[in-house]
């Protein structure tokens, strides 16, 4: 996108402290950090979600996210991290282009975990949304379409294995 900040540094119109970088991503530091070493990967070419790119793009997205928080680790030498993003405006996303936040943290900094961001616990039981979540899976699969090859068919990594339900 043309005015898209993420993708003007993914041009290289706008400069950034680079942390890591690879073919399709870029780590850099954050210009408005909540701790020493907040660290922002993206992907260079535009996608405001993780809905909106392939598999590929993910996986060397999140490759990178693995060898930045390694530098930043050793760098840093900080005792954990959370790493993690915000996914669509009313999760707090600022900038429609996915970007992943590793933020690096230290004993004694103050901070909470992911499950301090939001309490909002659902009023239905676990049953029922897994049911819920179960039938997306369900309706997705009557609409697929028909490939004349198999190769040609994507992989899709959406679907929950119809055999596999985890009950601790």
């Amino acid at each position: 996108m043309e005015d898209c900040p993420f993708c003007k540094i993914g041009r290289k119109e706008i400069p950034v402290k680079a942390v890591a970088v690879n073919d399709s991503a870029l780590a850099f530091l954050d210009i408005n950090p909540v701790s020493p070493g907040h660290t922002v990967v993206i992907p260079k070419k535009h996608a405001a979600t993780v809905l909106d790119m392939d598999d590929d793009a993910i996986a060397s997205l999140f490759s990178l996210v693995r060898q930045a928080t390694l530098q930043v680790k050793n760098g840093l030498n900080c005792d954990g991290f959370n790493i993690g993003l915000n996914h669509g405006r009313a999760a707090g996303q600022a900038i429609p282009h996915i970007h992943i936040h590793i933020i690096p943290r230290f004993n004694g900094d103050g901070g909470g975990s992911m499950h301090s961001i939001v309490r909002n616990p659902p009023k239905e039981s676990i049953d029922q949304i897994y049911a819920k979540v179960r039938e997306a899976v369900a309706q997705e699969e009557k609409y697929e379409v028909a490939y004349e090859k198999p190769e040609e068919k994507p992989k899709d990594t959406r679907k929950i294995p119809r055999d596999w339900e985890l009950d601790l």
